[in-house]
């Protein structure tokens, strides 16, 4: 059975720093993207950051320049750095990842970010 295990979310003060980690737990056939993704109170799930198998990365607007998205294939984890973090960066923060038949996603990490 395939499990996505979220660890590192917190509490922190504005401009202050978190790192997540997500980690496959079981097989997924041909890992493909990798991605983060966040839902506030009230609003919808939006993309945070996503990366290729080669390492392509592309952002949200609004994380560029703060957030940085990485992965190590060897672990099978996907790792989320972020920085001058934002009262409007509370979320619940899923990692998703494609395998070749499904997405699968984590159970999500509580990010919250003090004024």
């Amino acid at each position: 059975q395939v499990q996505l295990v979220e660890s590192g979310g917190g509490l922190v003060q504005a401009g202050g720093s978190l790192r997540l980690s997500c980690a496959v737990s079981g097989t997924i056939f041909s890992i493909n993207a990798m991605a983060w993704y966040r839902q506030a109170p009230g609003k919808q799930r939006e993309l945070v950051a996503k990366i290729s198998r080669s390492g392509s990365t592309g952002y949200a607007d609004s994380m560029k320049g703060r957030f940085t998205i990485s992965r190590d294939n060897a672990k099978n984890t996907v790792y989320l750095e972020m920085n001058s973090l934002k009262a409007e960066d509370t979320a619940v923060y899923y990692c998703n990842v494609e395998g070749r038949w499904r997405n699968y996603w984590g159970q999500g990490t509580q990010v919250t970010v003090s004024s």
